[in-house]
């Protein structure tokens, strides 16, 4: 499989995202009640662990992505110290 492919076969979560439904700015407004609306999104989303793995690999420095802000993925990763955070995920 070519790198090209992987990458595009990577994505395909994408498709079945909720927030792919709304307007992309909530995901990277600034405010606590646009984090809170982007964040309900997020908890019924099918994709949000696909989604969250993502932004945790990137990592992407910005947005709302896997139902977590920037300074809750950096958290996250801190917390789950040597261990990684794909052990905290169940996904090692």
């Amino acid at each position: 499989m070519s790198t090209v492919a992987f990458i595009e076969e990577d994505q395909d979560w994408r498709a079945g995202a909720l927030c792919s439904q709304v307007d992309p700015d909530l995901f990277f407004a600034v405010g606590a009640r646009e984090h809170r609306q982007a964040k309900q999104i997020c908890k019924r989303c099918p994709v949000q662990l696909q989604c969250l793995i993502y932004a945790l690999e990137g990592p992407i420095d910005h947005g709302i992505w896997g139902g977590m802000t920037e300074r809750e993925r950096k958290r996250f990763r801190r917390q789950a110290g040597e261990e990684g955070w794909r052990v905290k995920l169940n996904i090692a």
